[in-house]
């Protein structure tokens, strides 16, 4: 398909965004974003009141949810972006520069392979990737593609942060030898509902896309993904990756050695696969990393719900949000509180996204990189994997394998159905 046929099967919509881009400015970024339910609706508000940035289109398999997007998009840009349903078409597109994916996690890898195949820069959500196989796979192509890849981890662009890890590793708070991540909050039960069939305007198959394909069911669908395998890496993909990759980043760590602990499901009694409690123990050369997950609790840890905590031989930083924005404290060996950066905040919640398309003008790497995400994945990977069979893991960083485990080796890969979007291990 060219790029004449596209814009005319994509209706007058289309048409107009090519007047736009016809007279845009040399450095406009077209963007289109490929899942507008939640995220990526979020990110289309936030592009939309960019300088430089044109939508040039949304692509979701639910007609619901593209009209909730389009239409708080166009409230906000004044005109609506087309909708496409497929997403092959947008990277048939040569005028789309580059692709937002916002999708369930179980469609990150396999999208962003097909874009970057297509020539365009990819902004993928966290986790990179569904499983660690994956996650290598995007790593490699992403190389040889020479393309753009941001991973969604806001916390690699945002001052405060950044800030906090400098300070962490400055040597104020001492040698650095263990961090603490935790995610510690409320989620709600989602009951159990029976298989039904998708609602009007859902492609369920290509929502499905390389995953085996299930029976629809509302409980495995809107957000509820998340807690399925086939789908999802529960909330310490979902969530705990943000924490565990500022702890990973502060301790100056890539794989770890070995992943202790335990998570199952205690408080729930629904339909989730996943654990809603975990403590999860990562071993490096010299350094730990300790993660907990409870998310039935109304109440969270170390006055927030989910933060970091920097341990050193003199003192700690602690990294999160306390009273909305984000910010960090920093404590000396006795305990005292030395410096509160809780307040003020960092602005205006686009400093990721600026950073990516200031990468795909410049063509420099991004504050989260492709080998960045695929680092801190691979943690919340490990630690489900340790979840799941109920066992530790030996891990060689050298070949990403797990050693004396053929079970839990098997997890680090995932079954497939035959589909157009199946990835491959070449990847470009």
């Amino acid at each position: 398909m060219n790029r004449r046929m596209f814009f005319l099967q994509a209706g007058n919509a289309a048409t107009a965004a090519v007047t736009i881009g016809a007279v845009a400015a040399s450095d406009t970024v077209r963007v289109a974003i490929l899942g507008v339910r939640g995220r990526g609706r979020s990110i289309g508000l936030t592009l939309a009141s960019l300088s430089g940035v044109q939508l040039a289109a949304l692509c979701d398999v639910d007609d619901a949810c593209y009209a909730l997007a389009a239409n708080a998009i166009e409230a906000t840009l004044g005109r609506r972006p087309p909708h496409v349903k497929d997403l092959r078409r947008c990277l048939d597109d040569r005028s789309v520069d580059a692709v937002v994916i916002a999708t369930p996690d179980h469609w990150h890898v396999p999208a962003a392979l097909l874009a970057l195949k297509a020539g365009k820069d990819v902004y993928v959500e966290k986790p990179l990737s569904h499983n660690l196989r994956e996650g290598r796979m995007l790593v490699e192509a992403t190389r040889k593609s020479k393309r753009m890849v941001q991973v969604g981890m806001q916390s690699r662009s945002r001052p405060s942060t950044q800030r906090a890890v400098e300070v962490a590793r400055s040597g104020k708070i001492g040698r650095v030898l263990m961090a603490k991540a935790w995610n510690v909050q409320l989620r709600k039960n989602i009951g159990r509902k029976p298989d039904s069939p998708p609602p009007p305007g859902v492609d369920f198959d290509t929502w499905t896309g390389p995953a085996l394909l299930l029976p629809f069911n509302e409980n495995r669908y809107h957000y509820n993904w998340h807690w399925h395998w086939n789908y999802g890496t529960g909330d310490m993909g979902n969530d705990g990756v943000h924490q565990l990759d500022i702890a990973r980043w502060a301790l100056g760590v890539e794989h770890p050695q070995r992943v202790t602990g335990v998570g199952r499901k205690l408080f729930f009694d629904d339909d989730q696969q996943t654990p809603d409690t975990m403590n999860i123990n990562f071993e490096f050369q010299d350094k730990m990393l300790l993660f907990e997950m409870r998310i039935w609790n109304p109440y969270g840890l170390e006055g927030q719900e989910n933060g970091v905590a920097i341990y050193g031989t003199d003192g700690v930083v602690q990294i999160g949000r306390w009273t909305g924005p984000w910010g960090y404290r920093v404590y000396d060996a006795k305990g005292k509180l030395v410096e509160d950066h809780t307040q003020g905040g960092d602005g205006p919640d686009d400093h990721h996204l600026r950073n990516f398309l200031n990468c795909v003008r410049r063509r420099e790497q991004p504050n989260a990189s492709v080998e960045t995400g695929h680092l801190s994945a691979s943690l919340c990977h490990l630690g489900n994997i340790v979840a799941r069979t109920g066992r530790p893991v030996r891990f060689d960083p050298a070949t990403e394998t797990i050693l004396g485990d053929a079970e839990a080796h098997s997890l680090l890969g995932r079954q497939y159905r035959a589909h157009w979007s199946t990835p491959v291990a070449e990847g470009v």
